[in-house]
């Protein structure tokens, strides 16, 4: 597929571009990387843009360009979930600072220290993806700091997936005092309030599939969430372009600005006139 950017060069980019900005990938295949890799890149990216880097995975698709198959990537949901825990266990001990001992399936590390550690502590948010109605990405995403359930049609959905996760947070002796996002993503144009009411944290903007003008993300951004229902409200708003997981469409990559509306945050502009 043609029109790609690398991610952890785009978000480098978005991280010296720019200083309100909270920037991130989605989704990040992470059994398709390396995590001691991912974790000296997500502390560099964090410590360029001083703390202000979200971390979103799951476990990627093969349905939209193959790029496992043709890659000779692992094909098996189950084995790459496995594959994410790990490496999300690895990720969540580096980014302590203190020494990393791991002896897993697939990786091993035997007492190394990753220095210097994100500016964010305890560490890097993680965003979870995964389809509602599926329990273990729900329960993956119980153990970190947000959700992004895929599949949601309707309010009623989102507010069923909240009291799931919650109820899970919850069971494992979770902070419900600590932050936590749940992520809805909208055509341009939408109201959020509904999905607000029931718990949603988070707009992300849905944009096609076809190339986007760096006009139209623009636009979304000068928009905001002023539309006759949320006016009333300001919405944490994204915009998130459709891209395999190999890459980055340009010029789209998750990315955070304050609009002029309301102290609204929008991902997605890799230029945005916002700084």
């Amino acid at each position: 597929m043609s029109g790609l950017a690398d991610p952890q060069v785009t978000l480098a980019a978005i991280a010296t571009a720019t200083e309100r900005v909270r920037f991130g990938p989605m989704v990040t295949p992470l059994a398709r990387r390396r995590p001691v890799k991912v974790a000296r890149e997500t502390a560099t990216l964090d410590r360029l843009s001083g703390g202000r880097l979200t971390l979103g995975v799951g476990l990627g698709s093969d349905r939209f360009a193959r790029e496992f198959s043709v890659t000779g990537e692992e094909l098996d949901d189950r084995r790459r979930g496995r594959m994410l825990d790990e490496s999300l266990e690895i990720l969540t001990s580096a980014w302590s600072g203190a020494p990393v001992h791991h002896r897993g399936e697939r990786d091993t590390v035997a007492g190394m220290r990753f220095l210097p550690p994100p500016v964010q502590r305890p560490g890097v948010p993680v965003w979870v993806a995964g389809y509602s109605g599926n329990p273990k990405p729900l329960r993956r995403a119980a153990r970190h700091q947000g959700f992004f359930p895929l599949g949601i049609d309707h309010p009623d959905q989102l507010a069923d997936v909240v009291a799931e996760v919650t109820a899970l947070r919850t069971a494992a002796g979770g902070d419900a005092a600590q932050p936590y996002d749940v992520v809805v993503a909208l055509p341009p144009g939408s109201d959020p309030a509904l999905y607000a009411a029931v718990g949603a944290t988070w707009w992300l903007v849905e944009l096609p599939w076809v190339p986007v003008s760096v006009d139209q993300v623009r636009g979304v951004i000068r928009d905001g969430t002023a539309t006759p229902r949320a006016s009333a409200r300001a919405y944490p708003v994204s915009l998130i372009g459709r891209w395999p997981d190999m890459g980055v469409h340009a010029p789209s990559a998750r990315a955070s600005i304050r609009t002029r509306h309301a102290p609204v945050v929008d991902h997605g502009a890799l230029t945005s006139g916002h700084r």
